[in-house]
Formats: C-alpha cells, structure tokens, sequence
C-alpha cells in the first residue's frame, strides 16, 4: 500500500474519531498500530494482538492460530447457518479462545519500610487545582503510604479583596481557576513556595512552562535530598543545551528524578470526576533505594489514579513528554481550520499531518522515546483528539481566526488570566528546527509558528503544507 493511500487511511480515520469521541482506546491501538506498520514504522511481534496496558491481559493465542480458529469456525458453521449470519457457537468459541482478562485497578504495594511520602503540588491553575484534587484524595486513603495533607503551592492574589489561599482553605474552592468544585479538606493552599515544598518527598509540577526557570531558581537549596518529582507541565526548554524536556530540565537543576504526567485530559471534566485516563511516565533513578523505600510505578499509580481518572504507569518519559507538547501546537492548527469555517474534514488533515510530525520530532531528537507510546498510550493520539477537539489552545485560535486579533490578545481575553501552552511551545519548536535548519521537515509545526508571529495568512494552510515524506526511521 502506497504513502498516500495510507494517509489517506488516517485521515478518514481521524475524521470519524473527531466526531465521536467515545471509542474505545482498544480501537485507537488496533486502527494505528496497523497503519504503522504498512509505514514500516513498526514492526510486528507474534502474536498479532498484544494490548500492554496494565489494566487489560488479551489472553489469545498467535495470529496464524487466530486465522485458524476463524476458519475452523466458519466451516463448521456452514454447515447449518447461512455464511452471512453469526453462529451462537462461534461466538462462543471465540469468546472461549480469546478472552480479555480486566485486571484489579488497585494496587498491591509494598509495606513501607520509612515515613510516609509527603506530597506537595507546585501550580494552582486550572489543571495545577485539578491534580491536586486527584492527589488530596487519594492522600487521605492510603495514610499507610502518603501523609494525609497535600500542600498546594498558589500564587498569591486577591479576590474581591480576599485572599485566594484563604479561600481555598476556608472554602475549600478555587474560586478563580476550578469554579464551582469542591475540593478535598486535606488540601491546603500555601502562598510559601519554599514553605510549601519543605521536607516533601514527591513533588509535582504543574505550572506554566514559561515560568518554570523562575520556580526552579527559587527552589534551588530548598528542596529535600532524594525527592522525585512529576511533571504535568507541556513544552520543552529550548538553551545552551539544545532542545530539552522540561522533566529533564527539573532534574538537571534541582536533582530531582522526575517523570510525566500526560493524557486525553481536559481539566474540567476531570474536575468533575468524569471517566478519563492518563499515563504517568516514571524512570527508577540510579540511586533507587529499593522497593517499600522509595517512589516507584506502585506509588505514582496508587498517587494518582482514581476511579473516574484511569492511570497506566510506563517508563517512557520522552515519549509521553513530546506528544504532550506538540499536541498543543496542532491544536492551534485545528483551531484556525475551524474558526475559518472549513469543517472537519480540515481539522481531520492538521491532526494527520500533525501525529506524522509528532512522531518524527520524537524519533529525531529524542530517539529514546518508542514508537508505540504515540499510539498505544492516552498522552499520544487520544491525547492529540482531544486537545484538537476543545481545550484553550483550539479556544485562542478560533478566536484568532474569527476576529483577526494576535495570539496574545486573544489568550488574556479569553483565558482568565491562564497560557494556551502552544503559544510558546511553536516559538520554542521553531528556534531549535531553524538552529538545526531542518523547518521544513516540519512544515505544520512551521506554518503554525508563522501564523502565530510573523501573521502568516491562515487560508495558506494548505499550501504552507507539504506532503510528508516516509519518515525514515
């Protein structure tokens, strides 16, 4: 099968996906994976359906013995029933030879042989709140694993005279960024960051990427020696040492051992305990004290997931960290299509293009990152859907393209005094392509760029796209 009929394939793929929402990740898996593979991007292990999530065993045999199976069925099926009808018993025999086991989606941890991990949130946005929320939860379930309080780091503001820390303890609301929910007793909002992070063991960055560099000074001294830390942050930091991931970027200045948090998760409805799944991402460090003793898969899983807010723990921080912040880049190209009026079969085109250039900046400078996190987890493709379906940065750019105003006006009239995270992230993107002259490799993150800042015509789009080549790896 040729390029273009396979991109053709994704394209309807996409279309159908944007429009219905509610498919099962299994699907996504099954769809892409085999795309991939007419790329020759992957390849193919016996057996032919393998689903890694932690919360699903697929119980099945090889796919030559998968053929078989159908075949003895069929026949023997014929021989009473019409081929064009379902047999009772062939359903019952392949139900039989290929059963999907649902695992517990609790956690059997280890009996801590320390003190209780103590947890503070940096960030109080909208998501910053919002993880908080998740955490403080599930803090004062496991008091055996976690100290029952969850410092909250907030930037101080006032309110109707009122300050929002105050607030959030008296109220126990957000009022400002998580309107109208309700949020955990042991949840406490401290205007101190250095106060707020003192003697923590886990620490989790939710923040603006832009001001990172600015939090991460600040912390410099303060922080507790064999703290590990979790990023929710999306973007990369783009320097001396060329383009970085911000999860790397925390270690290198702090010390940390940190790891990622990314998924098909619009705060709100999370928030609103909505059924939603993310991946956490998670790389035992060198001096790992050993299980029982320090953070590992079984801590972050039993820290962050929910009943309404599924977690699979992975060790590809890379790969769940580009997917993350490109994603809101194409979200910004799906946001002009669309407030251009052109419909979902252009919004269907950027996120096409736009998985191809997620996946080609992933294996070209972060070669660590794998393939199949982009189609497999909830931070890649089902992460792209829905940042392209809603969410700020599709918010900013339908507004760009409605009243022609830039990319910053719309963003402080809109969002609340929060950051459509594309916004820097294409200005990043571009600084490190242009330095390594490979812009044109990546013509939508390109054209997205030069839309945003040098007033590119959106209605050139299509133009300002080039046909991908193979992607060579």
């Amino acid at each position: 099968m040729g390029f273009p009929a396979l991109t053709s394939l994704m394209a309807q793929y996409i279309i159908f996906t944007y429009s219905h929402l509610t498919l099962l990740v299994s699907f996504h898996f099954l769809l892409i994976s085999y795309l991939l593979k007419k790329m020759n991007v992957i390849k193919y292990s016996k057996p032919l359906l393998t689903y890694s999530r932690t919360s699903y065993s697929i119980l099945h045999k090889s796919s030559t013995n998968l053929i078989t199976a159908r075949s003895k069925t069929t026949t023997t099926t014929t021989k009473s029933k019409p081929k064009t009808m379902a047999s009772p018993n062939r359903l019952k025999n392949l139900s039989v030879n290929f059963p999907i086991k649902k695992s517990e989606s609790t956690v059997s941890l280890h009996p801590l042989s320390r003190d209780p991990f103590k947890v503070t949130i940096i960030g109080s946005g909208n998501w910053g709140t919002t993880i908080a929320k998740v955490v403080a939860e599930n803090t004062a379930i496991h008091t055996h694993v976690f100290h029952k309080e969850v410092q909250m780091w907030v930037f101080e503001e006032k309110i109707d005279g009122v300050n929002l820390t105050e607030i959030i303890n008296t109220k126990h609301e957000n009022v400002k960024y998580l309107p109208g929910i309700d949020l955990p007793e042991n949840l406490v909002a401290n205007p101190s960051l250095t106060d707020a992070v003192k003697d923590a063991d886990i620490l989790v960055f939710n923040v603006p990427h832009q001001f990172l560099a600015r939090i991460v000074g600040q912390l410099q001294g303060h922080v507790k020696e064999g703290a590990r830390g979790i990023s929710c942050l999306k973007g990369f930091e783009v320097g001396v040492k060329g383009v970085q991931l911000l999860s790397s970027y925390i270690t290198d200045e702090l010390g940390v051992a940190c790891g990622a948090l990314s998924g098909a998760n619009l705060a709100p409805e999370v928030a609103k305990e909505h059924f939603s799944e993310t991946t956490v991402a998670y790389q035992l460090p060198k001096d790992f004290k050993g299980e029982g003793k320090d953070v590992d898969h079984k801590i972050l899983k039993a820290l962050f997931h929910r009943p309404y807010f599924h977690v699979n723990v992975i060790d590809d921080v890379a790969g769940i960290s580009i997917a993350g912040a490109l994603k809101n880049v194409v979200a910004l190209g799906c946001g002009f299509v669309e407030g251009l009026g052109w419909g979902s079969n252009a919004g269907a085109a950027i996120q096409r293009v736009g998985l191809g250039e997620i996946i080609k900046f992933g294996q070209m400078f972060f070669p660590e990152s794998r393939v199949e996190t982009y189609y497999q987890e909830s931070a890649g493709v089902a992460d792209l859907i829905t940042t392209c379906s809603g969410g700020r940065n599709v918010k900013v750019a339908k507004f760009m393209a409605k009243t022609g105003k830039s990319a910053l006006e719309a963003e402080k009239e809109l969002l609340n005094g929060q950051s459509a995270q594309g916004i820097i992230t294409c200005k990043e993107v571009h600084e490190w392509l242009d330095k390594c002259e490979l812009t044109q490799e990546f013509p939508l993150l390109e054209a997205v760029y030069q839309i945003v800042y040098n007033n590119a015509p959106m209605e050139n789009i299509p133009d300002m796209i080039e046909a991908l080549e193979d992607f060579g790896f």
